[in-house]
């Protein structure tokens, strides 16, 4: 008896392919390759001093004075605390159409090693406090600027400083379009593991440059929380807590009166619950084994200066088995503005998707939850391990050879980013086999840095007139 069942017409799969690909290449004739070499500044651009201090407006007030402290340090560390302000100047910059999940943040620093749940180290983008669906040229754009603004802080020649911005563009490139050949399972299984980058890095990098970087792999498989137990914990009265060293590091009973102690450790409680519920069945079986010691207020970073971060330290089978966890507020991004605002209600758990989904492996304990605090306002989190192996290249130890392969390590881990969440193959389209895409974005680099020691100047200025209040004596 023949099927009465209704036949779905076969696709054809290279037809699909090839139509993706047309339309990267059509996407030149829209928006040049050539075109993204283009910076200036808006006529009606917004101080960017101003900028930083909408930002403070919803942060802890004694701390804003440190981040303007820290971002002072140099243009480098400016521009690690400006992604508003990039942000603000990418959303007038050409663009082919393509969206991917994007960083929001891709500076250099923001890629690092990480132990992944399989215990291997990985390198990868790890901060993705900003990220959200945006142009992937903003991740590029910004990636770039930091090469040229990290090479001109470390006073290399122009040519070497370009040479690293190339490095870092071409490498996106030729990996895009290698991920636009492969299936979909082999782009999401891609990561780069650690051993497997030395063994390269063997064939390339000098005995100087390989010791180096092998010394900073150590100090990463020694970075857990038991280095982090023995760096920030103290007995009283035989129960381990977390030290006092403000304004950097403030243990919670030291920011409420006696009597608010007690509501204090109710809210704590509640929040573990809420974080709890994010996580995967099994991971919340391995999170139940702990209970909870001591929290602490904890400055971070240069551009999350001000935000609420907390540490919380929980213990396991017994006293030689801390667990030391980060819980990170969780703001609008700073893209939000342009493309639009997120489909997630709670900012948290935009960020903890954003990086599920740019991550070859993510923390297993991972996850978010909405918390409020003693102002009874309303905010959002996401949790994380304290240090789990994470550590991030120390550029200021970099040669000129150096800048250039991390260039490169730093390109393919942000196209493998964004090969998971966007269009691979219309991308790689677009970029082409050729180097028009990375001089365009080399020169565009090169203006930019030069706008980002302009906006430097002008929070130097800020300063110096008292516009703006500035702690320089803390690290």
């Amino acid at each position: 008896m023949a099927s009465t069942a209704t036949r779905s017409r076969p696709v054809n799969l290279d037809s699909a392919a090839a139509e993706r690909a047309a339309a990267g290449s059509a996407a030149r004739q829209k928006t040049p390759r050539s075109s993204h070499a283009e910076w200036e500044p808006a006529k009606s651009r917004t101080d960017p001093v101003a900028v930083l201090e909408g930002q403070a407006e919803n942060r802890v007030t004694d701390l804003v004075p440190i981040r303007y402290g820290r971002m002072l340090a140099s243009p480098f560390a400016f521009f690690r605390g400006a992604a508003a302000i990039m942000a603000m100047d990418l959303s007038g910059t050409p663009d082919s159409g393509f969206r991917v999940q994007a960083c929001g943040d891709a500076h250099l620093s923001n890629f690092g090693v990480f132990a992944a749940p399989d215990r291997r180290l990985v390198l990868d983008v790890n901060d993705f406090d900003e990220t959200l669906p945006a142009p992937w040229e903003w991740d590029v754009k910004r990636l770039a600027a930091s090469f040229e603004i990290a090479g001109r802080d470390r006073d290399f020649t122009p040519k070497q400083t370009r040479r690293a911005v190339l490095a870092a563009v071409a490498a996106y490139r030729e990996a895009m379009l290698g991920f636009a050949k492969m299936g979909n399972l082999d782009v999401w299984y891609a990561r780069l593991d650690v051993d497997s980058l030395l063994a390269d890095l063997a064939s390339i990098a000098d005995r100087r440059q390989m010791k180096a970087v092998e010394k900073n792999v150590a100090k990463a498989q020694k970075k857990n929380s038991l280095k982090a137990f023995d760096r920030l914990v103290h007995m009283v009265d035989g129960e381990p807590r977390i030290i006092s060293d403000p304004p950097l590091l403030v243990p919670a009973r030291e920011l409420v009166t006696d009597d608010q102690r007690h509501e204090l450790e109710g809210r704590i409680q509640e929040m573990l619950g809420r974080y709890r519920e994010s996580l995967r069945g099994d991971h919340r079986e391995l999170f139940d084994t702990y209970r909870f010691v001591d929290m602490a207020r904890k400055v971070v970073g240069v551009g999350s200066v001000g935000t609420r971060c907390w540490v919380v330290l929980m213990m396991g089978r017994d006293g030689q088995d801390p667990l030391f966890m980060q819980a990170k507020e969780a703001e609008a991004s700073v893209l939000e503005r342009y493309v639009g605002a997120s489909e997630f209600d709670n900012h948290g758990e935009r960020v903890v998707e954003g990086q599920w989904l740019m991550q070859a492996a993510s923390d297993i304990l991972l996850g978010w939850l909405p918390a409020f605090g003693m102002d009874e306002k309303d905010r959002d989190f996401y949790v994380r391990q304290l240090w789990d192996g994470k550590r991030s290249v120390e550029i200021e130890n970099l040669p000129p050879k150096g800048l250039a392969i991390y260039g490169r390590v730093c390109g393919w881990a942000l196209a493998r980013a964004h090969a998971r969440s966007g269009d691979r193959i219309g991308i790689a389209a677009y970029l082409g086999k050729g180097e028009s895409f990375d001089q365009a974005i080399a020169d565009f680099a090169e203006r930019y840095a030069d706008q980002n020691e302009l906006d430097y100047s002008a929070l130097a200025d800020a300063a110096r007139s008292g516009r703006i209040e500035v702690k320089t004596d803390l690290n």
